[in-house]
């Protein structure tokens, strides 16, 4: 007897249900598609047999991704162990959504796997009615499930996305094709609209850009003297230029405008002028981004070829999995199916067409030489994909062999040998990867120094802060440094005192009373100080009292 047990795999978890009556309802597929929209007729065909709930988030997401990889995860595993009958006499039949795990499983248990028919109308119904199969589980706390897991898986994706710096790229070239239809859409409506005021000025200036800056700082021709001629010779960059427009306004055939219209002209000038400015801005950033993800790419047949290469192939890790063959004639599918269609000539080059080494190349060297490049381009692209350090190394070897090939088509020159060019290559390359990694490591631990300084600092900022507290009730640093001058001074004023002796009894005397006073007060002082007194103040407030006392007994005798 046959047994279908049909794995759904849901965000709550992993459910196993019992298929009654296989023989019949496999012949009845018509009947099953009809009874999985009712809840009861379908309940009557299929039945719960286990459900593994997942302990977390994290198990969710774990297990989700395994599934889409085709992977069986220790969880799947414990849990169709445990409840699918393997061995017996009734032969079981496991049912699977998708293929690609089903062949995992299949691997894993050594039992027969069933796809589609059957198996994807009921677990199209078990998807429907997941929550009222399942006790304890609403379809509130279901749909709640899903999204959370939905959010994290394509989270997950985004995140660890490979090709997330191609993306950039991608975007960009794309952006900068936009720009330059409409920046030349634009132009082409700028010397339209201006012709009619002044239509000798697109004979004399033939570049859409500048010609946009001139209808921007002209305006009304009739206003061009002499005086613009500077402002004319900074725009045009050529003398003879600026002279020919300002002859060319004074004997013009252009209709007269008035203000409003040049003043929209103008307006609509500027955005053309802003839009070609940026253009240039894009250009840089995407040089930049080459020289990081692609650097032996763009070294070897330019920034914005080898940008288009990569839009095209979707990826710089699908540019690397692509052929020589498949690079040459990437960009002309048209050509190739046309070709192949009608039994004509095949293209002989696609997007690297656009390189400088074809348009150098004689027309009967074409073809050669564009299959020289697109062979140096995918080992180019291929290095780039898979090199952990980013050099421009191999990307200049390859380029030097190019240019040898063509001067070989031409003259007649033998090239260097791979094999001796590869050589070169790898010792040059190895020696700027140490270089970059050496800065790396360099810029590693100064960062990591600040951080140390920048914790210290913080630490004793801290332990200050606590000492502040602790002798918040004392005097502030600032009076107390005060009070210190202040007592040095009068221990020394004190000391002073005591060397005038042959001076009069009476200047004596009263010297003698102002040392006392100042005697008790610096006394005072470091009494109350304690710990914080110098070993000048101790001698100071030592020797201040044996004066006073000296002083005072010759007063009494003379008395």
């Amino acid at each position: 007897m046959v047994v279908l047990h049909v794995l759904f795999e849901h965000a709550a978890g992993y459910a196993l249900f019992a298929v009654r009556e296989v023989e019949e309802i496999g012949m009845l597929l018509p009947q099953v598609e009809e009874s999985v929209l009712s809840l009861g007729k379908f309940n009557s065909m299929v039945s719960l047999a286990a459900f593994f709930p997942f302990k977390s988030a994290q198990a969710a997401l774990e297990n989700m991704n395994a599934i889409s990889e085709g992977v069986v995860h220790a969880d799947l595993k414990l849990f169709l162990e445990t409840n699918l009958p393997l061995s017996g006499k009734k032969k079981a039949i496991l049912g699977v959504s998708d293929a690609k795990i089903g062949a995992a499983l299949q691997e894993e248990f050594t039992i027969s796997i069933q796809t589609g028919g059957v198996v994807a109308e009921i677990t199209r119904g078990v998807r429907l009615h997941f929550h009222s199969l399942v006790k304890g589980l609403t379809a509130q706390a279901a749909s709640k499930a899903q999204l959370g897991l939905g959010h994290s898986y394509s989270r997950a994706k985004v995140k660890f996305n490979v090709n997330r710096a191609d993306n950039m790229i991608i975007q960009s070239i794309a952006l900068l094709d936009q720009l330059d239809k409409d920046i030349n859409t634009f132009s082409m409506r700028v010397r339209e609209w201006y012709g009619y005021h002044f239509p000798e000025l697109i004979k004399i200036v033939s570049e859409n850009s500048m010609y946009c800056r001139l209808a921007q700082l002209i305006g009304n021709r009739k206003e061009l003297s002499e005086e613009s001629l500077e402002s004319l010779e900074e725009v045009v960059m050529d003398s003879g230029k600026a002279q020919a427009i300002l002859d060319a306004s004074r004997s013009s055939m252009g209709m007269d405008i008035s203000p409003i219209d040049l003043i929209n002209i103008e307006r609509f000038s500027n955005r053309v002028v802003s839009l070609a400015a940026y253009r240039l801005e894009l250009q840089e950033y995407l040089r930049s981004k080459m020289s990081q993800v692609a650097p032996n790419l763009a070294a070897l047949i330019g920034e914005v070829v080898g940008a288009r290469l990569i839009s095209h192939a979707g990826s710089l890790t699908n540019l690397a999995k692509y052929p020589a063959s498949t690079v040459q004639i990437l960009g002309a599918e048209k050509a190739l199916f046309r070709a192949l269609k009608t039994r004509g000539n095949t293209p002989k080059y696609g997007l690297i067409f656009h390189s400088t080494f074809i348009g150098r190349a004689a027309a009967k060297n074409k073809g050669r030489i564009s299959r020289y490049l697109a062979n140096k381009c995918t080992i180019a692209s291929r290095i780039d994909c898979f090199s952990e350090v980013p050099t421009s190394v191999f990307g200049d070897k390859l380029r030097e062999q190019v240019e040898e090939r063509l001067s070989f088509y031409e003259t007649g020159e033998v090239p260097r040998k791979n094999v001796d060019v590869m050589k070169e290559a790898v010792k040059e390359a190895s020696d700027v990867a140490s270089e970059i990694k050496r800065k790396l490591e360099k810029k590693e631990k100064k960062r990591k120094k600040r951080e140390k300084k920048l914790q210290e600092l913080a630490a004793n900022g801290e332990t200050n802060g606590e000492a502040e507290v602790e002798d918040g009730e004392a005097d502030t640093p600032v009076a107390k440094k005060k009070k210190k001058k202040q007592a040095t001074e009068e221990t020394e004023e004190a000391e002073a005192v005591e060397t005038p002796a042959k001076k009069k009894k009476k200047q004596k005397a009263e010297d003698v009373e102002e040392t006392t006073d100042n005697g008790t007060e610096e006394t005072q002082v470091p009494a109350k100080k304690k710990k914080r007194k110098t070993e000048t103040d101790v001698e100071a407030a030592e020797e201040t009292p044996e004066a006073v006392m000296s002083e005072k007994k010759k007063k009494r005798k003379t008395d």
